[in-house]
């Protein structure tokens, strides 16, 4: 009786499953790496860094520059009421006229005519040029009539002899002489100077022009103007 109590013990322990450890787990696979990609993303960042970079340099390369406000003529000079300051890009090339030399600029003149939007380089001004080979300056007083409203240094002008008597009497001027009433005196020459007329009186009606012309036809222009019988016509330029 004893020996089947303990047999009967025995068997029902054995028979009890075996219960796997909670812990106990198949290994994951190790997680697979892509050093291609990892590269690329750092490639990508700093190429986006060197972009920003670059523009801040372009921004750093900019400088005052002077513009024009409006047309200037050959031989006149910018002031402080027809310039501005403007930015623009240093590495251009572009010989730009710094805004701080703007007051050495006023000094010198300009070479052509100059259009309003235009931003200056150096090239386009010089000091007064001496007289070329060849020319001459003569001084005319013109009344109101003998010449074109907004006359001003720069200007090319047609030189005509007005009122006046034909040297040859009634002779036909066929020949192109400068002696002939409203006679062509010079075909182009250019204004030097031409102050602007003021006041009330009527002498400040008179405007004092002075004429760069052909020295052969300095003396036509002189005894025409002594006479007061001097008119100029404005042309187009070069």
């Amino acid at each position: 009786m004893k020996i089947q109590e303990r047999t009967g013990a025995g068997a029902g322990r054995s028979a009890a499953p075996v219960q796997p450890s909670v812990g106990d787990r198949l290994p994951s696979p190790p997680r697979e790496r892509k050093p291609a990609l990892a590269a690329l993303a750092v490639l990508l960042i700093l190429l986006g860094a060197l972009g920003a970079t670059m523009l801040v340099l372009r921004v750093g390369d900019r400088v005052e520059a002077i513009q024009l406000t409006v047309d200037i003529k050959a031989g006149e000079s910018i002031t402080k009421d027809n310039v501005k300051v403007v930015m623009v890009n240093d590495d251009s090339g572009a010989n730009f006229v710094p805004w701080s030399q703007r007051e050495s600029l006023m000094k010198l003149q300009a070479k052509s005519r100059l259009y309003k939007g235009t931003v200056v380089v150096g090239e386009m001004f010089a000091g007064k040029a001496d007289m070329e080979p060849g020319k001459a300056t003569v001084g005319v007083s013109l009344k109101d009539g003998q010449y074109p409203a907004g006359l001003d240094a720069g200007d090319n002008v047609a030189v005509y002899r007005v009122g006046g008597k034909s040297s040859s009497g009634d002779q036909d001027d066929s020949s192109g002489s400068t002696g002939g009433d409203n006679s062509l005196l010079v075909e182009r020459a250019v204004v030097e100077a031409a102050p602007q007329t003021g006041g009330d009186s009527i002498a400040s009606t008179s405007k004092a022009v002075t004429l760069t012309v052909d020295a052969a036809d300095a003396s036509a222009v002189a005894q025409a103007a002594s006479a007061g019988e001097v008119a100029v016509v404005l042309i187009p330029g070069k």
